[in-house]
């Protein structure tokens, strides 16, 4: 398949034509390129708003080392990961993603489980960047005014939503708006990065040596933060510790040990990229814009959080201050305490709009799932979140069902690490498993699996060992944020299961058959009646 010489009009037409090949209707409006593309997932994954929030919690357990070697070490894995994603969403270029390329390689089982853990990542996710955002933001309204607004309870949760309301209004309005928001996120980010590094190295007054990158430091021992956790305003003892041999591995644990806690602080930065292939329906070129999208927002993440990550290292003024609550968010402790109050408000400013930026794509590219898993009946209210607004050609009530939903998230835990945990765990679940159904079934040489031919953007005969790197990733990440100090997203992850399964077993596989692609004289009668309802 080639575009090479076509006009935008054709290619947008081939476009529409590879989706009514996978059996669905041009339902949004088709209005990103490729660079759009790009900034929704760099927009999401925000090296302002992920490795800027857990900066404290990295640092806490294994200190500078966590950001000189911890991130590089994630984002090599990442970026297997996000190949193999790439890779199918060449292949299957739609706004279900990860849902529909499951179904194609393994069956509507499989692509329910997926969807499932794609959408309660997705709304954990959501939930995680904007009561973060509201955290920052109201403590930097607090620092630069004078304020007194509220960083905790459910005064928070108020500041979150008065947050999210323009978010999602912008969303309802138009993907083109969204759009051009997301394009002006990639600069903000970037310029962002680069006002942060140039500030702290030409006026920073706490400068550190070179080697202070290469130190091991445990502020915070993980016998320290494993012994409860909280569920909501309850406190509850730990029952991992519980299992043989457990308590004796906090109770002994060295710098290793605290090293992987804190790779957190890099893997929930990660997350969300996928939205480069919920926004397929949206994006002109979709075959290679939306696997460019995915792929390259992981990489140029890579390299700009670095930069930011190891500018920010070199200006600690003391460990053990950056990382006490009480100087919470460690970030802006770092740039007060380096610099004037008007270059520190500067920073602290663009870090805010980054927040709101990443809280708006993120907010696209959940609704979108939800919208397209919705449209093959796959959940309850189905019918009223697969609507689309006829005049926006928007998913106008998956927009505002999800909102809603990652508000109430907030409420489930009183710890926000766990939070991310349970946003990271649930992501990566459903990006192990269509990886996994595609080497599987190339290994096999049986069903459907991407080749050249049906994936434009293809990893060729790299593909089956960087896919098994992928999942082995994801296996290990998912034990690791499963345990103290984050338990109770792993009890949430095994009560998820739960629920899906009886859900499924009562109602769901009654009625559930995956996609069903519908035939062309339908495809075009409701894109007729959509054209009709906007005019």
């Amino acid at each position: 398949m080639t575009y090479q010489g076509k006009s935008r009009e054709e290619i947008i037409k081939q476009d529409v034509k590879d989706l009514h090949g996978l059996g669905y209707a041009q339902q949004l409006f088709r209005e990103m390129g490729g660079f759009s593309n790009f900034a929704i997932s760099f927009s999401i994954i925000s090296i302002l708003t992920g490795a800027i929030l857990l900066y404290g919690y990295g640092l806490q357990f294994a200190g500078p080392i966590i950001n000189t070697f911890g991130w590089p070490l994630v984002s090599l894995f990442v970026l297997c990961v996000a190949a193999s994603m790439a890779e199918l969403a060449s292949a299957y270029p739609t706004a279900g993603g990860l849902y529909f390329w499951a179904h194609r390689l393994g069956g509507h089982k499989w692509a329910w489980v997926t969807a499932w853990f794609n959408m309660i990542g997705q709304i954990a996710i959501t939930a995680g960047i904007d009561y973060a955002a509201a955290v920052y933001i109201a403590g930097a309204i607090n620092r630069i005014f004078g304020a007194n607004l509220p960083t905790g309870g459910f005064g928070v949760v108020a500041v979150m939503i008065v947050i999210m309301i323009p978010q999602m209004l912008s969303n309802i309005f138009g993907i083109k708006l969204t759009a051009r928001l997301n394009d002006f996120s990639v600069y903000w980010h970037i310029g962002g990065v680069l006002v942060i590094a140039l500030l702290l190295t030409l006026f920073g007054k706490h400068g550190q040596p070179f080697s202070f990158l290469f130190q091991g430091v445990t502020t915070v021992a993980p016998k320290d933060v494993a012994g409860v956790f909280a569920v909501g305003p309850l406190e509850v003892n730990s029952i991992m510790l519980k299992i043989p041999g457990m308590a004796g591995l906090y109770a002994g644990a060295g710098i290793a040990f605290a090293f992987v806690l804190g790779l957190l602080q890099a893997q929930w930065t990660y997350t969300g990229y996928d939205a480069s292939a919920h926004v397929a329906e949206e994006t002109v070129m979709a075959r290679l814009n939306s696997a460019w999208g995915v792929f390259l927002s992981v990489a140029v993440s890579a390299v700009v959080g670095y930069i930011v990550l190891i500018v920010l290292t070199l200006h600690i003024p003391d460990i053990a201050a950056t990382v006490d609550g009480a100087n919470a968010p460690a970030v802006l402790y770092i740039v007060y305490e380096n610099l004037s109050a008007f270059f520190a408000n500067i920073i602290a400013v663009i870090i805010a709009v980054a927040m709101w930026l990443c809280g708006l794509a993120s907010i696209t590219s959940m609704s979108r799932m939800w919208f397209a898993f919705a449209r093959d009946g796959g959940m309850p209210g189905h019918r009223l979140i697969s609507q689309i607004h006829p005049q926006y050609r928007t998913p106008m009530w998956s927009i505002i069902i999800t909102c809603i939903l990652a508000v109430l998230l907030t409420l489930w835990s009183a710890v926000y690490s766990v939070v991310v945990a349970i946003s990271t765990t649930a992501l990566y679940l459903a990006y192990a498993i269509p990886t996994y159904l595609n080497v599987r079934n190339k290994r096999r040489k049986q069903g459907e699996y991407t080749t050249k031919a049906t994936a434009p953007w293809s990893l060729g005969k790299w593909g089956p060992l960087i896919n098994w790197l992928a999942i082995l990733w994801i296996v290990f990440i998912t034990i690791l944020f499963s345990i103290p100090p984050n338990e109770l997203a792993g009890w949430s992850m095994i009560l998820l299961a739960l629920i899906m399964f009886l859900y499924w077993q009562l109602d769901a596989k009654k009625r559930f058959k995956g996609p069903t692609p519908a035939d062309e004289k339908e495809l075009r009668r409701i894109e007729t009646e959509l054209e009709k309802l906007a005019h």
